[in-house]
């Protein structure tokens, strides 16, 4: 049966091409969703814990971490809260290096603990002026204490090279507070963040839950999932994925069976054929089965290769592309290959049941 499953594709190479292509685009638009959605939940989870806390606090309705506003008077209420060892602020840059678009621009308080983990490798801590940079990046963009750096169109000193163990602090750069909040045009009393040590006993739940109470207005994360449901940027991705996959099921579905039904109504002799010589309905109803999956399987690869080529283009048009950068997973590929699967057994369902009700004599008799 395989063999003549083959052969019946190769022989309407026109009408296999555009429905697996059909097939494709659906499947494409899935995986590079996907990745895009947890290269998403990466990224969150550093903006979480920079400066090694153990939560952050955020403005509520923002549309992703780094476009968060809170100002510096908030600071003295939160470092009074019970649960709380330490907070200090944070500013954020992005998309501001011309060698490596990706790289944050993080501005710490030299007296905060932020600051203070920084383990440097060379060099020494930053002043006004000046910049220390994570030793990823340094290797990236071949930086020593010495070298300068241009941010923004701004010439800044490199004190030193530094690592953290946090990615996004790494493969970037830490400057003094007051210099990220003029690069980015903040006045010098709004931060992006504010990052939270909490007390020993303390876990990150309890203390996440005091701190939401405690102020309303922000959104105190510690899980970076919660960042993502935060994230209007994030919640976009997920509802795009949602809505992809509906319209692949169901665009998808009708595409298989609006091509299999008509190769069941163009074969209708082969087909009695078949059964006048012994073919099962079963076996009839299998062969149109089989087809519609080969098909889809055809689809579902070709969209696998459109989707790894597609997830790398969407941050840059979702406005991520600073900060972001696709996660291809074993998952995200199930999943797609689950649905383009589903979408062949699906759009065979009618077409294989028509053929399961063809009387033999009747279709000969009409052909």
């Amino acid at each position: 049966m395989l063999a003549l499953i083959l052969t019946n594709l190769r022989r309407r190479k026109a009408r296999t091409a555009l429905t697996a292509g059909g097939i494709a685009v659906g499947v494409a638009a899935i995986v590079a969703l996907l990745a895009l959605s947890d290269g998403l939940n990466r990224t969150s989870g550093e903006f979480v814990h920079l400066g090694r806390a153990d939560l952050g606090l955020f403005q509520k309705g923002a549309s992703d971490p780094t476009t968060s506003a809170l100002p510096l008077s908030l600071l003295p209420r939160v470092r009074a809260q019970p649960e709380v060892l330490d907070a200090t602020p944070i500013q954020l840059l992005v998309n501001a290096i011309p060698q490596a678009p990706g790289a944050v621009v993080t501005g710490f308080d030299p007296k905060g603990f932020a600051a203070r983990l920084l383990v440097y490798t060379e060099g020494r801590a930053a002043s006004p002026g000046q910049v220390t940079v994570g030793d990823v990046l340094a290797r990236q963009l071949h930086l020593h204490p010495g070298s300068t750096l241009r941010i923004q169109g701004h010439a800044f000193r490199v004190a030193g090279i530094f690592h953290s163990g946090i990615a996004e602090e790494d493969s970037g750069v830490v400057t003094v507070l007051s210099d990220a909040q003029a690069l980015v045009g903040r006045p010098p009393d709004e931060v992006t963040t504010f990052a939270v040590r909490l007390k020993p006993q303390i876990s990150a739940a309890k203390g996440t839950s005091e701190l939401a109470k405690a102020f309303p207005d922000l959104l105190a994360i510690s899980d970076p999932s919660e960042a993502i449901r935060a994230s209007a940027n994030g919640q976009l991705i997920a509802d795009g994925v949602q809505l992809i996959v509906v319209l692949a099921l169901i665009i998808g579905a009708l595409a298989v069976a609006n091509s299999m039904l008509s190769a069941v109504l163009e074969r209708r002799r082969e087909l009695a054929l078949l059964n006048t010589i012994g073919w099962s309905a079963g076996q009839l109803g299998g062969l149109v089965l089989g087809e519609a999956v080969a098909v889809s399987v055809l689809g579902t690869a070709l969209g696998i290769l459109l989707g790894v080529g597609a997830s790398k283009l969407l941050p840059g048009a979702l406005g991520l592309g600073a900060f972001i950068s696709p996660v291809l997973t074993a998952w995200g590929f199930g999943r797609a290959v689950l649905i383009g699967i589903t979408i062949g057994v699906v759009g065979a369902i009618y077409p294989t049941w028509r053929v399961t009700r063809m009387r033999s004599v009747v279709a000969l008799a009409n052909t």
